[in-house]
């Protein structure tokens, strides 16, 4: 009989590398690699090859702008696998970054109106 991964100690998650550094890119699009890397808990160098990965499918391009990269996503691109293919990874995206839009609206609490008398 398998045993369960937390008894093997096995240590999985939903998101791949490429999902993550995708996400954190479309967070900030002038974010170093070196920051993502610290973020996503990678190296620097898997950052620069994943990064690579995207930019060759599509997925982003990247634009010098002065010493710094700048990165632009296309949220049209289908996803790659044969079973997530009819969907773009902006829908992807959206669920991670609508999440955090909804997260910022909650802190400033509801919007002034006028009281009730």
């Amino acid at each position: 009989m398998n045993r369960p991964s937390s008894v093997r100690g096995d240590h999985w998650t939903f998101l791949t590398n490429h999902a993550r550094v995708l996400i954190t890119l479309a967070r900030d699009q002038d974010c170093r690699l070196r920051d993502v890397a610290e973020l996503i808990g990678i190296t620097e160098r898997a950052v620069q090859l994943i990064v690579a990965d995207l930019e060759a499918a599509g997925y982003l391009t990247r634009t010098r702008v002065g010493r710094r990269n700048q990165y632009t996503i296309d949220p049209t691109v289908a996803l790659r696998h044969p079973a997530e293919a009819g969907h773009p990874v902006g829908d992807l995206l959206a669920t991670f970054l609508h999440r955090e839009d909804s997260s910022a609206a909650e802190q400033e609490g509801p919007a002034a109106g006028p009281a009730a008398g």
